[in-house]
């Protein structure tokens, strides 16, 4: 089994700062590209940002300049630092990951549990 676990959610007023973070446990063999997504009230999931296995990362036009991801490999784990946050960032951010896990040769794609974001204006 293997887990994403979310956390550094929270309310914040516009133009501040929050820095999200998302750790891989479980059997885990290698962990592929990873990412973050958010889904806003009445709309679909969309990307953020996403960092492969060599770091090289993408961003939506939405949040480029803004936010910054990253991952620990060591650990398991992802990040995405979020500044100068505006009311419309606001959503439900999850965290994706591609893991191999033990005894497989395949990545099957993980979720975590979401975490909330609140810009106030």
């Amino acid at each position: 089994q293997v887990q994403l676990v979310e956390s550094g959610g929270g309310l914040v007023q516009a133009g501040g700062s929050l820095r999200l973070s998302c750790a891989a446990s479980g059997s885990i063999r290698n962990i592929g590209t990873m990412a973050w997504y958010r889904q806003a009230p009445g709309k679909q999931r969309d990307m953020v940002a996403t960092i492969d296995v060599a770091s090289t990362t993408n961003y939506a036009d939405s949040v480029k300049g803004r936010c910054t991801i990253s991952r620990d490999n060591g650990k398991n784990t992802v990040y995405l630092e979020m500044n100068n946050l505006k009311p419309e960032d606001t959503a439900v951010y999850y965290c994706f990951a591609a893991i191999r896990t033990g005894g497989t040769l395949i990545y099957g794609h993980y979720w975590g549990q979401g975490t909330q974001v609140t810009v106030s204006s």
